[in-house]
């Protein structure tokens, strides 16, 4: 197996994996989503409330404000030594006290721990008129997206590359072409010089004129994209580390069955 690093962004992750089968990445895939961790809004007291949008509707979306998570200050609550009572180390607490009239944004959001807050401060929780206020304690902890979405790490998608063959050295000058550069060969091998730029309407184009386009079931480009609270890197980093720790759990578990 094979990996190249095609681009990384603030928030997003692009590479090659050669090497594999679909049923590798897939796994990758749902561990990126579901089981690296995050933390997010657990639970919420209402202390007062008398805004248009009732006490539900408030904490759903609480939940769902990503914020920025530190992996290495704090537990799962049934992995901590507190026993899932909650403790420093596996939960933090969110406090908000605001009176109209204004726009309540997650960036008012006041934390115990600095580092734990908001990824994206202008998204609107509720707008308050003149007399209305809100005043609210969240519980933040750390959980992962088989529990619930809210705990979700990321996006990911990913799709084998192309393989693009033509019959004659005529329809591959075509192909190049109507491609903007984005092709380059011959008869004998057409090769796709950007994978990034590379979508259906090129592959369109393509089979007009005559070629076939098969995507590969060992080779894939596969994108993570982030919500915010945890870099690309770490995501693919951790996401790793939980299914090496599958895979010993599993020799384990084998070697005991002999």
């Amino acid at each position: 197996m094979d990996l190249k690093l095609l681009k990384k962004e603030d928030n997003k992750l692009s590479f090659i994996l050669k090497g594999t089968n679909y049923a590798f990445v897939n796994t990758l895939r749902r561990i990126f989503t579901t089981e690296v961790p995050t933390l997010a809004v657990k639970n919420v007291t209402i202390v007062k409330n008398s805004s248009a949008l009732f006490d539900e509707v408030i904490a759903h979306r609480l939940g769902l404000i990503p914020l920025k998570t530190d992996l290495t200050a704090y537990n799962l609550t049934e992995n901590c030594t507190c026993k899932g009572k909650g403790c420093p180390k596996c939960q933090v607490s969110l406090v908000l006290k605001a009176e109209g009239p204004l726009t309540v944004y997650a960036s008012d959001l006041k934390s115990q721990d600095p580092k734990v807050k908001p990824v994206y401060g202008k998204m609107p929780i509720v707008k308050l008129l003149k007399g209305q206020e809100l005043e609210f304690e969240a519980l933040v902890t750390l959980g992962n997206a088989k529990d619930h979405a809210k705990y979700s790490s990321c996006h990911v998608y990913y799709r084998g590359i192309p393989d693009v063959s033509v019959d004659s050295d005529n329809k591959a000058k075509q192909c190049v072409k109507a491609c903007e550069g984005l092709l380059d060969g011959d008869s004998k091998k057409l090769v796709v010089k950007d994978l990034l730029r590379w979508n259906e309407r090129y592959e369109e184009i393509c089979e007009e004129i005559g070629a076939e386009i098969k995507n590969s079931e060992k080779d894939f480009l596969f994108h993570v994209e982030s919500w915010g609270q945890l870099e690309p890197l770490e995501i693919l980093n951790h996401g790793s580390d939980i299914l090496d720790t599958k895979l010993d759990e599993f020799i384990t578990l084998l070697n005991k069955s002999k």
